[in-house]
């Protein structure tokens, strides 16, 4: 194979057990055996269970001999009653282990019922509030194997989950151990995604890669991945959008994905407290979210980011390496793929949802790791200019 090749199959053992490649799905039954998973809970959403594949994927668990019990009922942004339901399942059913396969939201609640298996109390007794994770056994996790269907959050391999309370309030769930130790990441899985979706999970990815550069901290190996993660989206997402059967294009986005969630381990930043925020209480989806805010918090965090988005720049290949090159490309990217330039696109979001977010927005984990400080007068005008489309330069 010539170094220029691409590398459609590969097995990495960083961060986690990690195979790539298109058809490797057919390798679940056989890593669940090998785990001890003889039942297996199935965590997933409704619309994946009615994709031909997931059903081919349930039938060789079966003839392999396992008896996997499926949960199907995730919501796009689950809720502490998705975790209570599939865990009651969990141990209703006397699983072995969770088989996560989904996006985001599907790998979240799937990792809460590993967490919560065995483990005493609710979930958001593990909220990452100081050492609330230390309230758990990690030797009584349940076994998890995880297989991405988008390439987005990059949860497969995460250590965290993010679950809404009975506020409508977004709440980051942690446990070192929570992040699956086998990730079968097969883009076969994700070509059914629709080009809007492909899209903003795409962006998504993205803006975990850029704002874990950004974050405030020393963590040069994040930042070295989060640097060719943005490369890799940048060259393949617009790709992936156009055609979604192209599955180098597919191949590279998911494993972009899961470069995002690596590196973001050293930090996160505002486009997320935001988000969180937002998402948590008018129910808007998360990539959808990042892509929109991403620009108006670009400019907010300039005079903390400028050198590090002339690297971006840079390492992207941009003509100019510099801030204002790289914001543009920003925004050219979003209007080539369709994503809205404005929070007028969340159904329900106005100004004075603008002023009630901005406490929880300040109160969000993620803040702490944005590179420049901010108030919740800060946060509301942030959210103020992208309602009104307004890049303050």
């Amino acid at each position: 194979m010539s170094a220029t090749s691409p590398v459609l199959h590969c097995n990495f053992n960083y961060p986690v057990r990690y195979r790539l490649g298109a058809g490797r799905a057919s390798e679940l039954a056989s890593l669940a055996l090998e785990r001890g998973m003889k039942r297996p809970l199935i965590v997933t959403d409704r619309g994946i269970m009615t994709l031909d594949w997931f059903e081919r994927l349930v039938r060789t668990l079966e003839e392999a001999g396992l008896e996997p019990v499926v949960f199907g009922s995730v919501r796009p942004n689950p809720l502490a009653e998705d975790v209570d339901a599939g865990l009651q399942l969990y141990r209703g059913e006397e699983c072995h282990g969770v088989i996560l396969i989904g996006g985001g939201s599907a790998i979240d609640v799937g990792k809460c019922v590993a967490l919560l298996a065995h483990n005493d109390g609710s979930v958001f007794d593990y909220e990452d509030v100081g050492d609330n994770y230390k309230r758990a056994d990690a030797a009584k996790i349940a076994p998890m194997i995880a297989l991405p269907t988008t390439s987005g959050t990059g949860s497969e391999v995460g250590r965290a989950s993010v679950i809404i309370n009975e506020h409508h309030e977004k709440k980051i769930i942690f446990h070192p151990q929570m992040q699956p130790p086998d990730v079968i990441a097969d883009p076969e899985l994700t070509i059914g995604l629709p080009p809007h979706l492909t899209a903003y999970t795409g962006v998504d990815a993205y803006v975990h890669c850029f704002e874990a550069y950004c974050a405030q901290g020393y963590h040069p190996m994040a930042d070295g991945i989060a640097l060719e993660g943005m490369r890799l989206i940048k060259d393949y997402l617009p790709q992936a959008v156009a055609c979604g059967t192209d599955i180098q294009a597919r191949t590279h986005m998911i494993l972009a994905s899961s470069m995002g969630a690596t590196a973001f381990q050293k930090g996160l930043g505002v486009v997320h407290a935001i988000s969180h925020a937002i998402g948590g209480k008018l129910n808007g989806h998360h990539g959808l979210l990042n892509a929109i805010l991403l620009p108006y918090c670009m400019v907010f965090n300039r005079v903390a980011i400028d050198e590090r988005c002339t690297v971006i720049a840079r390492h992207l290949g941009l003509v100019d390496p510099s801030f204002n090159s790289l914001l543009e490309w920003t925004l050219t990217l979003r209007r080539d793929l369709g994503v809205p330039h404005t929070l007028q696109a969340i159904k329900g979001m106005s100004e004075d949802n603008a002023r009630e977010f901005a406490p929880l927005a300040l109160g969000d984990a993620a803040l702490s790791g944005n590179p420049r400080q901010a108030n919740a007068h800060d946060l509301e005008e942030i959210m103020r200019s992208a309602l009104a489309g307004r890049l303050l330069m």
